[in-house]
């Protein structure tokens, strides 16, 4: 059994919403972590028709509970008309929600009661790390960080599986689009954006479709937390600076998949791309976790000087490279970076295990970058 490294138990500060893409384990760890809480399924299809037919049934159930007790209702999207009697459980009886779901898309396209500010939103991530004592970087590169596919011996399958269903599927019901041709095509383009800035423009001619409606189907893959844009960094300096946003897929599983990404070896572009998209998502995840009011971004010119990841106020500036010798024409970067923020940490991670100072850039192994960070050494 595999710990996760997100105590939900530090959140109960009150009652509490969890979302997650689905397989990034949320119920397994509401069950390893509440184990003594009352556990309601809506996945349960009689558990689901019994509330969808009386919802008051939820506060007849649990009107009588002591004030603290815990309660797990489990993809509370299915039943969003039981938010009412939640509502009124929390306020009249003192009771502690965990509602879980893949996302509050749904509970606020249909006006549903949100609960205003008596549930505070968290999020759970695929694997990071720190959580797999084994951790190895290829097969993270290569199979994701999602618990069945970075654990299986071959996630091909499952990734396929995964995509029909779930980005094919759900993600096109919820998007409401009457185009589903044009949707699915934008699912593979934006894999092929995965990483790169996003020009609403060029993806729109390659779906056959409006730029707006092609920034409203982002907006419905960061919404069901498929996937999100990473800012351009924008505080102002003397150079002129890119403003477009860069676009990920939530795990860099999904995107090899979609991209058609297989068997990845290092030296190789593929390789490359997925291993800057892995470390991405690490820090992610991290500062999500982390509360931290730090946010990540990434730093480009108008002539194509670029860092991959900048965290907070310029305060750390972090290069991405799959290369097994960091030599001093890989920081450039971030030496051009160092000259408008002289202040900032300047850190290239990559896969060369001697760490060192490459012209004052601090060059560190992939393997200790993520165990400084999770130690708080990094941030």
């Amino acid at each position: 059994m595999i710990d996760r490294i997100y105590k939900l138990n530090n959140e109960l500060d009150g009652s509490i919403f969890l979302f997650g893409a689905r397989q990034t384990g949320k119920s397994t760890i509401l069950r390893q972590q509440f184990p003594e809480s009352i556990y309601i399924d809506l996945l349960d299809s009689q558990v689901k028709s019994r509330y969808e037919r009386r919802p008051v049934l939820l506060y007849e159930t649990l009107k009588d509970k002591a004030a603290g007790t815990i309660i797990i209702i489990d993809e509370i999207p299915e039943v969003p008309q039981l938010l009412n009697e939640v509502h009124r459980l929390i306020s009249e009886k003192g009771l502690l929600f965990i509602l879980c779901g893949s996302s509050a898309r749904k509970l606020k396209r249909k006006g549903y009661n949100t609960l205003g500010g008596r549930a505070f939103p968290t999020f759970l991530f695929p694997f990071v790390s720190t959580e797999l004592a084994d951790f190895d970087i290829d097969r993270a590169v290569n199979h994701g960080m999602l618990p069945p596919h970075y654990l299986a011996q071959n996630p091909w399958r499952k990734l396929s599986a995964y995509i029909d269903v779930y980005l094919k599927e759900e993600i096109k019901e919820e998007a409401l689009v009457r185009n589903l041709g044009a949707f699915q095509r934008f699912l593979e383009v934006a894999a092929l954006t995965d990483g790169e800035m996003v020009n609403y423009n060029n993806i729109a001619q390659d779906c056959g479709v409006s730029a707006a409606t092609v920034a409203s189907y982002f907006d419905i893959l960061e919404d069901t937390l498929v996937g999100y844009r990473l800012p351009a960094f924008t505080r102002v300096m003397k150079r002129r600076l890119v403003q477009a946003p860069r676009f990920y897929y939530f795990d860099v599983g999904i995107a090899n998949h979609l991209l058609h990404r297989k068997d990845l070896v290092r030296g190789t572009t593929g390789y490359g791309h997925a291993f800057e998209h892995l470390v991405i998502q690490e820090l992610y995840a991290f500062l999500h976790y982390r509360h931290s009011d730090e946010k990540l971004s990434f730093w480009r010119t108008y002539t194509g000087v670029e860092v991959d990841a900048v965290i907070g106020d310029a305060r750390v500036a972090i290069e991405i490279k799959s290369v097994e010798e960091v030599l001093p024409r890989h920081v450039k970067g971030l030496l051009s970076f160092g000259d408008d923020y002289p202040e900032s940490r300047r850190i290239i991670v990559s896969l060369d295990p001697f760490n060192r100072s490459v012209n004052g850039v601090e060059a560190i192994y992939v393997y200790d970058f993520f165990r400084m960070l999770w130690n708080g050494e990094i941030v």
